[in-house]
């Protein structure tokens, strides 16, 4: 679920370059349309990998690179003048430090994953060395 939430707002991302774009112009981001799809393409990656359990610490890297990067420049609470601004600014920037605590715990569970996809897993498994090996 944790990374079926970041895969889904990668392609939310994408979908709604534009107006995303023209929100982070708004807080002064360089090439506003550049950092939308690339932290969507990042946020697609990263999810996609923490969902699939394909080099989660990798995929947890890139959740954890955008949540740290984008919550202080997107939710700068303390600047907002506007009470329900800066109330809204405050709970997101809250509820993205909480997401980047889930990213840098995960980046510490030993891969594979139980729960990953094939490709993930490794070749052979004890028995199967043991075996070859006698």
């Amino acid at each position: 679920m944790f990374g079926g939430f970041f895969l889904y707002n990668g392609i939310n991302h994408l979908q709604q370059r534009k107006q995303l774009a023209q929100y982070a112009g708004s807080k002064n981001v360089p090439k506003p349309e550049f950092a939308v799809v690339a932290s969507g393409v990042a946020l697609l990656l990263g999810g996609a990998s923490l969902l699939l359990g394909v080099k989660p610490k990798l995929g947890a890297a890139m959740v954890a690179g955008f949540l740290a990067g984008v919550s202080p420049v997107m939710h700068d609470f303390w600047r907002a003048e506007d009470p329900n601004q800066r109330m809204n600014d405050m709970i997101n920037f809250s509820k993205n430090l909480a997401l980047l605590g889930g990213a840098l715990a995960l980046m510490g569970v030993e891969e594979p994953w139980p729960a990953s996809v094939p490709v993930a897993q490794p070749r052979f498994t004890h028995i199967d060395e043991e075996v070859r090996a006698a």
